[in-house]
């Protein structure tokens, strides 16, 4: 069974959702904000339903925070809320929410719109399962003066989705590179964006990278 966790501070709204969802779900739930990542953590939900105002921390927070950190990152974020939705409604998707949904719920369309996000978030999960695997990559920034940057990269991991290595040059979230295999051979892999970086404390940092483009040569598929 798909596991929720629900995150609101009104009772009344939990047990609602839990009335209403737990025929189909496995549902964990607090009303303290606070308590909201180790739920998270120990449950691993398949998706999560987020009011936007409680005391303590806002869910604009936890959103943001939820899906800026690597392990809750996929999980997909539904805000459930009193509040209208031409206000925050851009807002929320900025910071990573998946839907929102104005209360009265609309049970059905919550329904649809979980399963249509949980289905996606389990293909997710299995293409960004990591290989620990030490590849030799060219990356190629062609920057939008048309001037060339290249750097020579071994990864740490790899997944079908992307792969994680340290880079010299600074690089900034959500640059795109080309991608190349090393070797005798040079082979055209696909486009990754930069999407995570990791400070190591050293001059050089760990950057993650998704690929938005994808060839038949990458070694995962």
């Amino acid at each position: 069974m798909k596991k929720l966790v629900i995150i609101d501070d009104d009772p009344k709204v939990r047990n609602l959702i839990r009335t209403r969802l737990q025929s189909s779900y496995e549902i964990f739930d607090t009303g303290n904000p606070e308590e909201a990542f180790a739920l998270v953590m120990a449950h691993k939900p398949d998706a999560i339903l987020l009011d936007l105002l409680m005391p303590g921390h806002t869910g604009f927070e936890l959103c943001q925070c939820l899906h800026s950190v690597r392990y809750s990152a996929q999980i997909p974020i539904f805000i459930v809320t009193g509040e209208d939705g031409t206000k925050f409604r851009e807002h929320c998707e900025s910071l990573g929410a998946r839907g929102y949904f104005e209360k009265p719920i609309d049970f059905a369309a919550l329904r649809k719109a979980i399963e249509s996000e949980s289905s996606n978030h389990q293909q997710e999960r299995r293409a960004h399962l990591r290989v620990q695997l030490r590849v030799t990559l060219k990356l190629v920034d062609r920057g939008k003066d048309n001037h060339l940057k290249t750097e020579t990269v071994t990864t740490e991991n790899i997944s079908a989705g992307g792969f994680l290595c340290i880079c010299v040059a600074p690089l900034v979230k959500g640059s795109v590179m080309e991608v190349f295999l090393s070797g005798k051979e040079e082979r055209y892999v696909g486009k990754a964006r930069v999407v995570r970086k990791e400070d190591s404390g050293t001059p050089w940092q760990k950057f993650g990278f998704e690929f938005i483009e994808k060839t038949e040569d990458w070694l995962l598929q």
